[in-house]
């Protein structure tokens, strides 16, 4: 089959994360696909309850890091397939299921990978990673590399992601009559508002640290001082200093009102994937891309974590970025440009061979 026709295939096969057995779905089916093109077949692993594909070596030098799972619930993203000139729209074509697929081929005139290269595809980074992210630490600690398939940022790699916090902030107060006695309550949405104009305080644009509030829930009736209010913050950074930082604060909260308590849930999710764990990688990259007649590659810092984070934490060189070529990740309008795919493939080929002829 051809690139195209196994994309469409993958893309038709829906595995928003939240669906097991669509996720089940989908490995099987990726597993499928990498045994008509390597010949080898892959594993299905089951992973604290989540399946994942491994093809490859168990001891890889460079590890293919991709993800199969999507934001998108079944048959939210309609039509599942649509070609449109150079455009081709569907749900997850651009994050990330592209990406497994030009990793995939890209494999296929590599002497010796099966020696020396890991293909991995999980199916729960859309939500943290929680199930498989010992399963990345371990195998990246004792790589030489580990290259990272997410969607391109207009054909750029990605040398910088910020780190993710996510926390819930739960505010207990005491209830009473809004318009009798008021004043024997402890407004819990007082509390809260309170909260929210400290996180804002907390940002801080040198570093690209955002805390932003985000849901927010409060009170029952119109007629009663709310008892309970919860508040969810995302807070993002460059750096794990900052992080920290946001951490130590959050968890520090104190209330207004003598007699409310504040309970705090959540932590850092995902360390930040900064320059010095990129930088010898894509020097690298942009000598292979000359070498082979490509134009510079370029490179970009961006908002969004991904698994590449979690790799880099453990001390290894990581390259994110690399896989398709086009737009709208998470949104309406996803599409992959299909005439970047041959190039993009020949690159990582190329890549490849370089890192494991070390």
């Amino acid at each position: 089959m051809t690139f195209l026709a196994e994309l469409q295939e993958l893309v038709e096969c829906q595995s928003p994360t939240e669906d097991l057995e669509a996720c089940n779905r989908v490995i099987s089916l990726a597993a499928q696909i990498v045994n008509r093109n390597l010949g080898t077949p892959a594993d299905e692993l089951i992973e604290n309850g989540r399946p994942v594909l491994w093809w490859g070596s168990k001891n890889p030098k460079v590890v293919l890091l991709c993800h199969l799972d999507t934001v998108w619930p079944v048959d939210s993203y309609l039509p599942l397939w649509k070609i449109d000139g150079d455009k081709i729209y569907g749900p997850g074509t651009f994050d990330m299921k592209a990406g497994f697929l030009q990793a995939l081929h890209a494999l296929k005139n590599v002497e010796g990978a099966q020696k020396h290269v890991a293909l991995i595809a999980t199916t729960d980074e859309e939500v943290g990673s929680q199930t498989s992210r010992a399963l990345i630490e371990s195998v990246s600690k004792s790589a030489s590399a580990v290259l990272v398939f997410e969607a391109s940022l207009d054909g750029k790699v990605k040398t910088g992601r910020k780190g993710t916090s996510m926390y819930q902030i739960t505010v207990h107060g005491r209830a009473s009559h809004a318009g009798l006695d008021p004043e024997k309550g402890i407004n819990a949405t007082v509390e809260i508002a309170n909260i929210v104009l400290k996180m804002t305080a907390l940002e801080n644009k040198e570093f690209g640290t955002t805390v932003v509030p985000t849901t927010l829930r409060s009170g029952t009736v119109t007629n009663t001082v709310p008892a309970l209010a919860t508040l969810d913050i995302d807070s993002r950074s460059f750096t794990m200093a900052e992080l920290s930082r946001i951490d130590t604060a959050i968890k520090g909260l104190t209330p207004v009102h003598p007699d409310a308590r504040i309970e705090v849930s959540g932590g850092i999710n995902r360390p930040p994937l900064e320059l010095t764990s990129t930088a010898a990688l894509y020097e690298r990259l942009e000598m292979v891309a000359m070498e082979i007649g490509m134009a510079p590659i370029g490179s970009a810092s961006v908002g969004g974590a991904s698994d590449g984070n979690l790799a880099a934490a453990t001390g290894v060189e990581v390259l994110d970025g690399l896989g398709a070529v086009g737009d709208g990740a998470h949104a309406p309008h996803e599409h992959i440009l299909a005439s970047s795919i041959p190039a993009r493939i020949q690159l990582t080929e190329s890549f490849i061979k370089e890192l494991i002829r070390d």
